[in-house]
């Protein structure tokens, strides 16, 4: 019988060594990725924060404007749903008393009997009365008829209310649904833009949003300060109004940023806007997209105290101009109500309040 032996052992070398070589550092990858350290989450640079940030903020922004045209006309259908039910509770009244007065002569009509006129008149002691008695009947019968049809028109009104009220509701639960998924993605936005800051340290936060205690100290300062800033950073205002409107935005510096608020101690973009003109006598409409259109267009060469600069090709921000290339306006949640130059965003456009 052949002899039993063990296979010699041979060396790796050339092809095979390199094939074992790159399969081991494969498998040493793998497993440094498998414990969570082979792919580590780039660090972002500030700059890149900043970047991120911003788009968050105009997405939110966005989403923001959308959340207040929706709030508007949810506010709006609700007022003409409670317009709607009072005044169908109101008809319902009229025809419950119109009922109840048909009802009476109905229960008369039955206590008297059903004897038939020709009958009547020959029974009657006195035909003379009882034809003025029947006369009289006659009239009564033609006002029951004339009643009988005004409960008819009152059905007929109290149902087209209730059916112009159920459309109502319908219109108002579709604009509930829309401020709801406008509103969780704004907090969606803000919670993430929140995160990343927090990564920052403070000086590098600092970078991201800027600087917000002179916008701070102007709104705390005393009203000749105030005065003295408002001189150093605007033209004069064409008109009353429009200087109103300024002196009005001036007063907010510092106020915080809060999506969805008109004032008068927090703002929104347009909210602000909104604020600073109704301050002046002038009702605006409450989105940028239709602030746009709530006066003169007029083109950035053109430009007066006064006038409202929109910002962003879905005209999603909006500042009020006070002349020098600055505007006031209510910039996101990072930062409160302050002074900034019309060129840190990309412009959109501008309006002149008519």
């Amino acid at each position: 019988m052949a002899a039993h032996r063990k296979p010699r052992q041979r060396p790796l070398g050339g092809h095979t060594a390199r094939t074992a070589a790159t399969l081991a550092l494969a498998g040493a990858a793998t497993a440094t990725g498998f414990e969570g350290t082979g792919h580590a989450a780039p660090q972002l640079t500030p700059a890149q924060v900043k970047a991120k940030v911003d788009k968050l903020y105009q997405d939110a922004e966005a989403a923001t404007e959308k959340y207040d045209g929706a709030k508007e006309k949810a506010d709006t259908a609700q007022r003409r749903l409670n317009t709607l039910r009072d005044e169908a509770a109101r008809k319902q009244q009229k025809l419950n008393s119109t009922r109840e007065a048909l009802g009476s002569i109905a229960a008369a009509q039955y206590r008297q009997g059903g004897i038939a006129p020709a009958w009547q008149l020959a029974l009657s002691s006195d035909p003379d009365r009882y034809l003025d008695g029947a006369a009289f009947a006659e009239r009564a019968g033609d006002r029951q008829a004339a009643a009988v049809s005004r409960v008819r028109t009152q059905l007929r009104e109290v149902e087209q209310l209730r059916g112009t009220a159920r459309v109502e509701l319908k219109s108002l639960r579709a604009r509930q649904a829309e401020l709801k998924r406008q509103k969780k993605t704004i907090t969606s936005k803000l919670d993430e833009a929140q995160k990343l800051l927090a990564r920052l340290s403070p000086r590098e936060r600092k970078e991201v949003v800027g600087d917000s205690a002179t916008a701070g100290r102007a709104s705390r300062a005393a009203p000749g300060a105030r005065k003295t800033l408002e001189r150093a950073g605007s033209a004069t205002a064409p008109d009353a109004r429009a200087a109103a409107a300024i002196s009005y935005a001036y007063a907010k510096l510092g106020s915080p940023y809060v999506w969805g608020a008109t004032g008068p101690n927090a703002f929104d973009c347009s909210g602000l806007v909104q604020a600073a003109y109704r301050s002046a006598g002038v009702s605006l409409p409450r989105t940028t997209y239709a602030q746009i259109n709530a006066g003169r267009r007029v083109s950035r060469s053109e430009l007066q105290p006064g006038d409202l600069v929109f910002f962003y090709s879905g005209i999603s921000h909006v500042g009020l101009y006070i002349g020098n290339g600055q505007m006031i306006h209510a910039p996101n949640p990072s930062a409160p109500v302050r002074l900034a130059p019309i060129d840190e965003m990309p412009f959109a456009g501008a309006t002149r309040v008519a």
